[in-house]
């Protein structure tokens, strides 16, 4: 009988050792989860601490600006330069204008993008089907643009509507195409 309660005794002392162990590992979660919700609390008033700051920089210029324009308008009376302080009227502006002398860099220009369009599409109303850069193919009429060019009987336009719907039937098989997973080098 006493071998029998020596182990009744180890077996409770066991149960008490691990609902301990079990106690103490979910006071120890429970303490991770509040660290981590104070380092987030910390860091959003770290955020709102810079925030102030900024704000508080914003309204200070804002009202230096202020009192600077008001102090300017009372004491000083300093205003923005015009035109006929450099220039005396027109006839002096169109001198400036002459031609340039030989061995002059040639003047700045600017660029100037004109929207090129095919001929089926400028036609057609001038949209596009918007075309993969990797599948490397031409790009073909929308449905909106290609059905009046078929209407008017073009080969062409045909063409671009058979190959609108090729490219819609490889856009339908991308899903399977994407989810096969294949092997390199015959590793099967």
């Amino acid at each position: 009988m006493n071998l029998t309660r020596d182990r009744v005794h180890s077996i409770g002392w066991m149960t008490v050792l691990l609902v301990c162990g079990a106690l103490s590992l979910a006071l120890m979660l429970r303490v991770n989860a509040v660290k981590s919700q104070v380092a987030a609390s910390e860091k959003r008033i770290v955020y709102l601490k810079q925030d102030i700051d900024f704000l508080q920089t914003e309204f200070q210029t804002r009202s230096n600006q202020q009192q600077l324009k008001t102090l300017n308008d009372v004491e000083f009376g300093y205003e923005a330069p015009r035109a006929e302080q450099y220039i005396e009227g027109e006839r002096q502006l169109a001198a400036l204008g002459k031609a340039p002398a030989p061995g002059a860099p040639e003047p700045i220009r600017y660029a100037n993008v004109d929207s090129v369009v095919d001929s089926e599409a400028d036609a057609a109303g001038g949209l596009l089907a918007m075309v993969s850069p990797v599948a490397s193919a031409a790009p073909a009429l929308t449905k909106a643009t290609a059905k009046p060019a078929r209407e008017r009987g073009d080969k062409a336009a045909e063409e671009g509507a058979a190959e609108a719907k090729a490219l819609a039937r490889d856009a339908r098989n991308l899903g399977k195409r994407l989810a096969r997973i294949e092997l390199a080098g015959g590793a099967e």
